[in-house]
Order: structure tokens, then sequence, then C-alpha cells
């Protein structure tokens, strides 16, 4: 039983993943900040979908932080080093894929953080 739970909420995660990606696109103009987020981890990267290219990308091993910081804090320190990697290679606008997650938390935290740092979206 617990497996057929899970299928289900791995199903119901990749459509809403799908229905998203439909209508946000990467561009050479305005390329895709696609932001992975797992129990331990996040991970953003900057993607140009019409060249199959990543861009820009970092996670939370480039981020130094301390001992007993909160994931919230370090997904935001996560965004605002997107940005600045973004805009030392002069891409200053991004179109936000949050990977069919919620936008709140971790992924909301990521977003805050790039808009501090001057990315626009």
């Amino acid at each position: 039983m617990k497996k057929n739970k899970f299928k289900i909420k791995q199903q119901l995660k990749e459509r809403r993943r799908k229905r998203i990606r439909v209508r946000v696109i990467g561009t050479d103009k305005k390329p895709r900040l696609s932001v992975f987020r797992s129990s331990k981890h996040i991970n953003a990267q900057i993607i140009n979908d019409l060249v199959g290219k990543t861009l820009v990308s970092t996670s939370d091993s480039e981020v130094k932080v301390k001992k007993g910081v909160k994931k919230v804090e370090i997904a935001k320190e996560v965004g605002k080093l997107i940005a600045q990697k973004a805009l030392a290679k002069k891409i200053s606008k991004v179109v936000f894929d949050r990977g069919g997650y919620q936008y709140h938390g971790r992924i909301k935290a990521v977003a805050d953080g790039a808009r501090e740092e001057g990315l626009k979206f």
C-alpha cells in the first residue's frame, strides 16, 4: 500500500512539473531559472532551452554556512549566489521555474535571494 501511495505522489508532482514547463521556456534573452529541492539539498541552474545548455549553476554545497543554520536561510544564499554568477555572465532577466514545488519556503527563499541581488523575473 505504501508503494502505491508514493507512486501516486510522484505522478502528481510530475504532472505539476510538466504543466509548468509548457508555459515556462528559457530563451537567449530570458533563460529559465530552474530550482531542484531534495530533503537535504537545494540546487539552482539557469538554462537556455533553445540550445539545451546550462549557462550557470550552483548548489548549497558552494555556500559557506555555519552549523545550525536553517535550510530556508541556506536557500536564500543559493539564490544570491546564482544571481551573482548570472550577472557576471551578463544575464539580468530570467523566467522562474519552480519545478512543481509550491512557491513557499525554500523555493520562495531562492527567488527572494536572487531578486535581492538584482536578477529580474
